[in-house]
């Protein structure tokens, strides 16, 4: 559980750091996101998790877990 928090809390970190260097950028993302139709969303957010999946399978075999 503490690992799990631990990556959590990671993740809330590095998804912060644009909001805070480049809000006005970051303003300018969410509008063209809320213009894009909801399945390139959907299919954005797919190849993302599994991007995330396969980064984790391969930290953890190069790491023996």
């Amino acid at each position: 559980m503490e690992f799990f928090l631990s990556v959590i809390g990671m993740v809330m970190v590095i998804e912060g750091i644009p909001y805070f260097v480049v809000p006005d950028k970051m303003k300018a993302v969410m509008k063209t996101a809320q213009l894009q139709p909801d399945n390139v969303l959907r299919i954005f957010g797919a190849v993302l998790m599994v991007v995330g999946l396969i980064i984790v399978f391969v930290a953890k075999k190069s790491a023996g877990f």
